[in-house]
């Protein structure tokens, strides 16, 4: 993995005293599906891929992480069961997309599975949520006018 550029005299650091949030890993198996899966949705390219782990790079120097499981259960020292086709975890990934439209025709292509259809939401978003072939939850959203 990249060797972080954040300093210990980092301003984004002193205004966070809990930190600032730079990757999200998930656990895949295998790692290429749900690799294959985002690139495909976002068009995200990879700045690691070394098998057993593979990390895209998101907008605004963030990344999305894909390590394979048995691996991050030896790392973390604890079970990560697989879940079941057509069940949901209990992770979200929520993304606001310039493209809405696009970024759903997207998913429809990829064979995400549906949760709950676009729809206007009470927190002011328009929003539709999907499982990932992990189930992990995924939510493709932009503001309401």
């Amino acid at each position: 993995m990249p060797e972080s550029t954040l300093q210990p005299h980092d301003p984004a650091i002193a205004r966070t005293p809990g930190g600032r949030h730079v990757l999200t890993i998930l656990a895949a198996d295998p790692v290429e599906r749900l690799a294959t899966f985002y690139e495909a949705v976002f068009g995200w390219a990879r700045r690691v891929d070394v098998g057993h782990y593979v990390e895209l790079d998101l907008p605004g120097g963030q990344g999305l992480g894909i390590y394979r499981r048995d691996i991050l259960e030896r790392l973390t020292g604890r079970s990560l069961p697989a879940v079941e086709a057509g069940e949901a975890r209990g992770v979200e990934l929520y993304f606001h997309c310039a493209d809405l439209d696009a970024a759903i025709e997207r998913l429809a292509e990829v064979g995400a599975t549906i949760l709950n259809p676009r729809a206007p939401r009470d927190w002011g978003d328009e929003a539709a949520y999907y499982a990932d072939p992990e189930g992990n939850i995924l939510v493709v959203a932009r503001p309401l006018a």
